[in-house]
């Protein structure tokens, strides 16, 4: 129940100056978003690729409000990109994009979003690695589709996310599970109304089963973005079911969630990618961490209490 309560917080600039200032926020955040710059994420990327890992790089940020701003993010995406190319992970690192990071939401946002994002693949395809659009909240997810649709065009590779608490999102799945379609499935980290959405973490679970049988049984590459033990046992066993082979899905999550099972995964001859963020932006990011799972929200408490 404090998922809604957590979700509204973070869009609230008061409780943003709030933890931001709070001294004991920090080493919290440190455990989810290891760097501010590329700088400091290089040798994070390092360490987990020569640990057998892969990695989807984002760089947070959201609900910009002027087109400088979205300018600034295709630009961090594009430095990020050179330094990728020094690495020459190729698929090993590739990229995860929010449009509203992009302009989606500004005045003529669609085309200025698809704009910014292009040179983005574009210059991600020339290193060999690609770029996944993720899912926001439900009034974005139209244009978000549409782009990827147009991108496809050019960057067949590119990839995008579906998630399993909408009731649209069975639909998206038969819809995006065609030959050489790239679909992360995930269970939503959004406050939505109960007209779009399921409210209860039974019926998103039970959603995100059929949804996923979808994936694995059509002709594109399902990514599992997933955490619970439950979920990545029966995503196995339709894995086994459709006959795929390993290297025909992946599962990903979050940096410093689960890292054990991480390796674990990787050590079973799994595709394993590790979703990591940096950046300063990292408030919007930080709290639907702790919206998603109470551990982490128990985690944030218990080292504000112990450091304060």
């Amino acid at each position: 129940m404090l998922g809604p309560v957590i979700l509204a917080a973070s869009r609230s600039d008061k409780m943003r100056r709030l933890i931001s200032a709070a001294p004991v926020t920090k080493p919290v955040v440190d455990r989810f978003i290891p760097g501010e710059t590329v700088d400091q994420v290089v040798p994070i990327i390092k360490d987990l690729t020569g640990k057998g890992l892969e990695v989807t790089m984002d760089v947070v940020g959201e609900d910009i409000t002027t087109p400088e701003q979205s300018y600034a993010a295709r630009d961090a995406y594009l430095e990020l990109i050179g330094r990728l190319q020094e690495l020459g992970l190729g698929t090993k690192a590739e990229m995860s994009i929010k449009l509203s990071m992009f302009g989606q939401a500004l005045e003529g946002g669609h085309e200025l979003a698809l704009a910014n994002v292009r040179p983005v693949v574009e210059a991600a395809a020339a290193i060999g690695t690609t770029v996944t659009l993720d899912a926001e909240d439900h009034t974005t997810l139209d244009s978000m589709f549409a782009i990827h649709e147009e991108l496809r065009k050019d960057f067949p590779q590119t990839g995008c996310v579906i998630q399993a608490y909408l009731f649209r999102t069975e639909a998206d799945a038969r819809r995006l599970a065609g030959s050489g379609s790239r679909v992360r499935l995930v269970k939503g980290a959004y406050k939505e109304p109960a007209e779009v959405a399921y409210q209860q973490k039974a019926e998103t679970d039970k959603a995100y089963v059929r949804i996923l049988k979808i994936l694995m049984e059509g002709e594109g590459y399902p990514m599992i973005g997933s955490h619970d033990p439950r979920l990545i046992s029966i995503a196995q066993e339709l894995a086994r079911t459709a006959g795929r082979k390993l290297d025909e899905y992946e599962f990903q999550m979050l940096y410093g969630i689960r890292s054990d099972e991480h390796l674990r995964l990787a050590a079973e001859g799994h595709r394993m990618r590790v979703y990591t963020a940096y950046g300063t932006d990292w408030y919007g990011y930080f709290m639907r961490r702790l919206a998603e799972k109470p551990a982490n929200l128990v985690f944030f408490l218990r080292s504000m209490i112990t450091r304060g």
